[in-house]
C-alpha cells in the first residue's frame, strides 16, 4: 500500500515541518515490512484558488483509482489511535493500493465533490493549525504502522 498525505498550502522549514518529515521518515522504514511501499506528501499550491471548492478540485486531482479517501475534518469522526491503525490495516488487507489523507485548507474541503467512500477523521473538537495537523497525521501513520509491527511505541 502507498500512503499519501495531501494538504493545501506549502509548510515552511520550521519545526513542525521537522515532526512531519520524522514521522513520514520513521514510517517509511518500518513500513516496508509490513506492505507498505511510499509514504509521502504532495503539497497543493492554493495561489490563484479562490475558495475551498477549487482547493477540493486541486486536491482531488490525479487521485489514484482505486484509492481510500480519509478526509480530515473537523466534523469527521474522532477516533482513537488503535482504531485508526485499526482502519489503515484492514485496508491494506482488502488489497486497497493507495491511501490518500486530505487537508483541505482554511475553509476546509468541499464535501459535494469527494467521493460517498470518503472517510472522516477529526482530531478532537478542537480547531487546529494546518501545520499541527500535518504534523499530527504524520505522527498517526507512522504510530499505526507501529503498532501493526507490534513495537513497543504505543502505549495503552
Amino acid at each position: 500500500m502507498r500512503i499519501e498525505v495531501r494538504a493545501v498550502g506549502r509548510m515552511k522549514s520550521g519545526p513542525e515541518r521537522d515532526l512531519f518529515d520524522e514521522y513520514l521518515k520513521r514510517a517509511q522504514g518500518q513500513g516496508r515490512a509490513l506492505g507498505f511501499t511510499a509514504i509521502e506528501e504532495r503539497e497543493i499550491d492554493p495561489r490563484g484558488k479562490a475558495d475551498k471548492r477549487a482547493e477540493t478540485a486541486s486536491l482531488i486531482q490525479d487521485l489514484p483509482v482505486g484509492a481510500q479517501i480519509v478526509a480530515l475534518d473537523e466534523r469527521g469522526k474522532d477516533l482513537t489511535s488503535r482504531e485508526i491503525a485499526g482502519k489503515i490495516e484492514s485496508w491494506r488487507d482488502q488489497g486497497i493500493r493507495d491511501l490518500v489523507f486530505l487537508i483541505g485548507g482554511a475553509d476546509g474541503l468541499d464535501r459535494d465533490q469527494l467521493s460517498p467512500s470518503t472517510h472522516y477523521i477529526a482530531f478532537g473538537r478542537a480547531t487546529w493549525p494546518h501545520k499541527m495537523v500535518r504534523a499530527m497525521i504524520g505522527e498517526q501513520i507512522y504510530r499505526s504502522i507501529a503498532l501493526m509491527a507490534g513495537a513497543p511505541y504505543h502505549r495503552d
